[in-house]
């Protein structure tokens, strides 16, 4: 794989829909005149990524993830694997970041998937008052644990205070692997997290087709309307006890979605509320997903559309992918999101994901069904880490290392 080694990447043609050509004066329903060719496809639109914010890479050691704050695209955030948070202008020229919270202390990151692996701002940052964030992180009390907490900001948003720390959930992992850590808020309102199985390799505990734990699943809880927080109405267990430490004695009610194995960055469709998740595989495949309410994704009965391990409790009836892809196309997926920016005409509600071992970028349309087949996109030679959506609906990767920040841009 040929790594980047200057500002433009080399670019894979998106092939676009035919457009569709109406005669002029006459009936839409008339046959065309017989004997004409075909007119010509119109011409296949190019991307590339454009190297962006380089002045500020000195700052920045093992990116996770990057955001912009509801109703703010001056600053770009940050998130450091070690348990920082950097922001910095939206400035291509900008040449200096500034520690938005420093939590290192508190998170261990000795382990290749433990660390700051999630954040997500209140949708009300910024109204009323209202200066709210939520960190995603793992913490070593042997076991590893991962936990939610809510933080506040005392100077309008500039920085978040490290001396209050509501915690609002914890899940103790059974092995140092598989967190996953992703949070975001819902078009509901609700904050949604997504949880590995645990760890080791298999699924040996089989919680994620065991409901009374929180691994190996989507959960979806009200931080709002109750201390640390409440339960949705319609969540499939909604009514039972509570899990706050993460397990229970029956279903957990926080649980919207379960049999993930481990989701590595997933998103919401900002047109459609759809959440598109990828979902690391053991051995064979990897898979996008589209999760719904209730939804069973397989694992560990299966991997992918294969059959996996079908000694544990498997119920049947799981949810498709919406497409899966072998080794020989990549080890390790990283969900995207679905495009609804403006630039890039051809990609309009494509799916835009990637891989972290082979470095490859696909787009699949937001309507596809299960079966789907991704068209290649770029094939970037980088260790992707995450996928970036600024609030104009751009999309941008992000190399875990070297540090790396890369907008999909059209080709000239």
């Amino acid at each position: 794989m040929t790594l980047i080694r200057s500002r433009w990447l080399r670019t894979i043609a998106l092939l676009c829909a035919p457009l569709t050509i109406s005669a002029c004066g006459g009936s839409s329903s008339s046959p065309p005149p017989p004997n004409l060719p075909p007119p010509p496809p119109p011409p296949p639109l190019t991307v590339e990524l454009e190297e962006v914010f380089s002045g500020v890479y000195g700052d920045f050691a093992l990116p996770v993830a990057m955001m912009q704050a509801p109703g703010d695209s001056s600053r770009w955030f940050v998130v450091l694997k070690g348990g920082v948070v950097r922001v910095f202008d939206n400035d291509p020229n900008v040449a200096t970041s500034s520690t938005f919270i420093d939590i290192s202390s508190r998170v261990d990151a000795a382990f290749n998937e433990s660390g700051l692996l999630g954040m997500a701002f209140h949708p009300d940052w910024g109204t009323g008052g209202n200066y709210e964030v939520f960190l995603s992180y793992t913490t070593d009390s042997a076991p590893l644990r991962s936990v939610v907490s809510r933080f506040y900001s005392l100077d309008n948003g500039a920085t978040l205070d490290t001396t209050v720390e509501d915690i609002i959930l914890t899940i103790e992992q059974d092995f140092s692997n598989h967190n996953g850590g992703n949070i975001a808020f819902g078009p509901d309102g609700y904050l949604y997290a997504g949880w590995g199985d645990g760890g080791d390799g298999g699924d040996p505990l089989d919680r994620a087709q065991d409901d009374n734990y929180l691994l190996g699943t989507m959960t979806r809880i009200d931080v709002d309307s109750a201390t640390p927080y409440a339960i949705p109405g319609d969540n499939p267990n909604a009514g039972n006890s509570t899990c706050p430490q993460g397990a229970g004695a029956a279903a957990c009610p926080e649980i919207f979605a379960n049999g993930l194995r481990n989701p590595w960055r997933w998103s919401f469709d900002r047109d459609t509320g759809d959440i598109w998740l990828g979902d690391v595989g053991q051995q064979a495949r990897e898979e996008v997903d589209v999760i719904v309410n209730g939804g069973n994704y397989g694992w560990r009965c299966r991997e992918g559309t294969e059959p996996y391990d079908n000694t544990g409790v498997c119920p049947g009836g799981f949810e498709e992918p919406i497409l899966d892809y072998g080794r020989s196309e990549g080890q390790s997926i990283t969900g995207g999101y679905v495009y609804r920016g403006t630039e890039i005409t051809a990609l309009q509600g494509e799916y835009v994901f990637g891989d972290f071992g082979s470095g490859m970028i696909w787009n699949v349309s937001s309507n596809s069904g299960p079966g789907a087949t991704p068209n290649e996109m770029i094939a970037s030679g980088l260790d992707i880490a995450s996928f970036a959506e600024g609030n104009d609906g751009e999309l941008y990767v992000i190399q875990l290392f070297p540090t790396g920040i890369y907008q999909i841009v059209p080709a000239p």
